[in-house]
């Protein structure tokens, strides 16, 4: 699992943007401006080491609105955790990311 110590700073602006309810790839891209070329694999080692958590929406949703489906992610009460010492070790976090901005789905 990862501790404060080891999580980098692309991987606390993933949690971020995730809390503040941008909660699938593209939009957690499109908030940091981060590449997918960063952003995929850092969501897979935050899933690995149990900080989100995600699942498939219904096929039928996609199909509804004409697009492939999205994978949601979502903090887990570690991933919460380590955000929160995160927001210590990057105070800018919060202020590059505000929680207001998007309502979680």
């Amino acid at each position: 699992m990862a501790t404060e110590a080891k999580l980098s700073h692309t991987a606390a602006m993933i949690l971020q943007a995730i809390n503040a309810g941008y909660v699938y790839g593209f939009s957690v891209m499109e908030m940091t401006g981060l590449p997918s070329g960063t952003v995929y694999p850092a969501m897979r080692r935050l899933e690995r080491d149990e900080l989100i958590r995600s699942n498939w929406e219904q096929q039928s949703i996609a199909d509804a609105e004409q697009r492939p489906p999205r994978k949601y992610y979502k903090l887990t009460r570690t991933g919460k955790i380590t955000l929160e010492s995160s927001r210590k070790r990057y105070p800018l976090l919060a202020k590059l990311i505000p929680s207001e901005q998007v309502e979680s789905i």
